[in-house]
């Protein structure tokens, strides 16, 4: 498993609202995620912050292999 500090500091963004929403899922889920999770979760937090905002927000599609990852996000 990857380091969690260094997680926590790639949640960090400019965007408070993705801080919290990022901030929360890591702290609540992070441990629990497989490894097809936790790629897509790199993947994610390699995205620019509006894009990967308007995922989380449902108001861009997310590519397919993201969906059920954001799903657990967006419940968090």
């Amino acid at each position: 498993m990857k380091n969690i500090e260094r997680v926590r500091w790639r949640c960090r963004r400019g965007l408070l609202e993705l801080d919290i929403v990022l901030g929360r899922f890591v702290e609540r889920h992070y441990a629990t995620l497989n490894e097809a999770e936790l790629n897509s979760f790199d993947v994610l937090l390699d995205m620019p912050d509006n894009p990967l905002w308007d995922m989380i927000a449902g108001r861009l599609e997310a590519p397919g292999e993201h969906q059920a990852l954001l799903e657990k996000i967006r419940a968090s």
